[in-house]
């Protein structure tokens, strides 16, 4: 259902404010570079701190400006099962593709527990339903045998997997089976989950490199193996660039040289440093992005 490089949006921000222009604009520059769908609200879209209107807005401006040419995925997530509810709700009336609904952070629950938070979900929204599994920010693992009993729910179609265990999507298909969209979460190690079943990735690095991104992913589905190694490699030291810091710093610093967006994130995150910018304009440089 969903392939390729589909970028984890950044959310401008302006005197503190969501710069709406700014984000529509973004939008078509990865949509023109050739990005395969688009993700707004996620982690990168810093949704911990945008408020629930925000949030909604974000999702409405990226589908308006979509326009239907690649498939939306709205973020829906919350450590909230209600919260949850009432954003995949929205992301349903506003004509999102898909949501992307992260594992519930910080209340910890069971697997019991995430099970019946999925199902919840399913029951109230019918919309198609990504899973995000990211036990380093959410700090509970969705266990392969609860992802096979999620992915029974009507609903739920696949996975963003984030947990660089690169054994568990061949868990995961064998449990479920091939029809299982599963999109890697992970920029350096996309390839090699690609190679384990994958489809594609969520990207952070496609916000900066939408175009090479989205080439590596299309080389990959043509069997250019020759063509993926090379972009794969090249790309490698942008990926340790923009996560060399809490993301989405090293992102909006690296969307800011290219004049997409400024570099203001909100607290408790901050801009990056100076070690992280230095980072960022070499790997960049070196991708002649910049």
């Amino acid at each position: 259902m969903f392939k390729g490089s589909l970028p984890a949006l950044i959310t401008p921000f302006k005197n503190g404010e969501v710069d709406t222009k700014a984000f529509q604009e973004f939008v078509e520059w990865q949509i023109s570079e050739g990005s395969h769908g688009l993700v707004p609200c996620g982690t990168t879209g810093e949704s911990p701190t945008l408020s629930h209107e925000e949030h909604k807005l974000v999702v409405e401006l990226c589908i308006e400006a979509a326009a239907g040419r690649v498939p939306v995925i709205a973020g829906a997530g919350s450590n909230s099962t209600l919260e949850a509810i009432d954003l995949a709700k929205h992301a349903k009336s506003a004509g999102a593709d898909a949501v992307l609904v992260v594992s519930p952070y910080y209340n910890k629950p069971s697997q019991e527990g995430l099970f019946r938070h999925f199902e919840a979900i399913n029951n109230a929204v019918d919309i198609p339903i990504i899973v995000y599994n990211i036990p380093p920010r959410s700090v509970v693992d969705i266990q392969p045998n609860t992802m096979a009993r999620i992915a029974g729910l009507p609903n739920v179609v696949g996975v963003k997997d984030a947990t660089n265990d690169l054994a568990r999507p061949l868990r995961e298909t064998n449990l479920i089976g091939r029809d299982w969209c599963m999109l890697s979460g992970e920029d350096g190690t996309a390839i090699a989950y690609l190679a384990q079943g994958g489809s594609g990735c969520i990207s952070v690095t496609a916000n900066v490199a939408p175009r090479l991104c989205s080439m590596m992913h299309e080389a990959w589905q043509k069997g250019d193996m020759d063509r993926v190694r090379d972009l794969n490699e090249s790309l490698m030291p942008l990926h340790d660039a923009i996560f060399c810091e809490p993301s989405p710093a090293p992102a909006k610093y690296g969307a800011s040289l290219l004049g997409k967006a400024s570099d203001q994130v909100r607290l408790p995150l901050a801009e990056a440093s100076e070690i992280a910018r230095t980072r960022m304009k070499d790997a960049m440089k070196a991708l002649d992005l910049i």
